[in-house]
């Protein structure tokens, strides 16, 4: 055995411990909002709908993917609190951010965060049981991505009194392609990062 295996092993068993300390979870979840909030500012508002394309989902994912269905609840929740208070962690919109975005044209997509991450981080962890990691986090996040969709554009017609059609044109449609393309991300990250960790 190598003399950086030996070093490596008991700084990564510590790290380990830590992370399972109340502490060590405390700044992983604020880590975590950190890591939401910045995904939500890389964004490209649409000419035609008030809905705007960010990276939020994948940032929501990974925090699902990596923490599991209890804690990335929890984080979420935690996020959408630091979003209602005011703290600049939300997409930047003419709202201002606060409660008057969180209950705003998106609202159903932020509000439902937690149970975006909880819902891919609980059902991968069922499904590797019986599929591999890679198809278990494409699944999950796909079944994710949809329930996303069901609450931003329940809510979408809620707030805006559009009709189903216009709904799917301003809150669905034009997000589909770029969805998909963060949930093969999104499992595709895991998967390898999970292999790495079992060498």
């Amino acid at each position: 055995m190598s003399t950086a295996s030996i070093t490596t092993a008991p700084q990564s068993s510590s790290l380990a411990a830590f992370a399972a300390t109340i502490p060590g979870r405390v700044l992983i979840g604020l880590a975590a909002t950190a890591v939401v909030a910045a995904a939500a500012h890389v964004a490209f508002p649409l000419p035609f709908t008030p809905v705007p394309f960010t990276l939020q989902p994948l940032a929501v994912l990974g925090v699902g993917l990596a923490l599991g269905p209890v804690d990335a609840f929890f984080v979420m929740l935690a996020y959408l609190a630091e979003g209602a208070c005011g703290l600049p962690v939300f997409a930047p919109s003419a709202l201002g951010g606060g409660m008057a975005q969180l209950l705003g044209p998106s609202g159903g997509f932020l509000m439902s965060y937690p149970l975006i991450a909880a819902l891919a981080g609980g059902l991968t962890r069922r499904l590797r049981a019986i599929s591999p990691v890679f198809v278990a986090a494409l699944v999950a996040c796909t079944a994710a991505i949809v329930l996303l969709f069901v609450s931003g554009a329940s809510w979408f017609i809620h707030y805006t009194h559009h009709s189903l059609y216009a709904t799917w044109i301003g809150a669905v449609a034009p997000f589909l392609p770029g969805e998909a393309v963060k949930v093969l991300a999104a499992a595709g990250i895991y998967s390898t990062l999970s292999r790495r960790s079992r060498i």
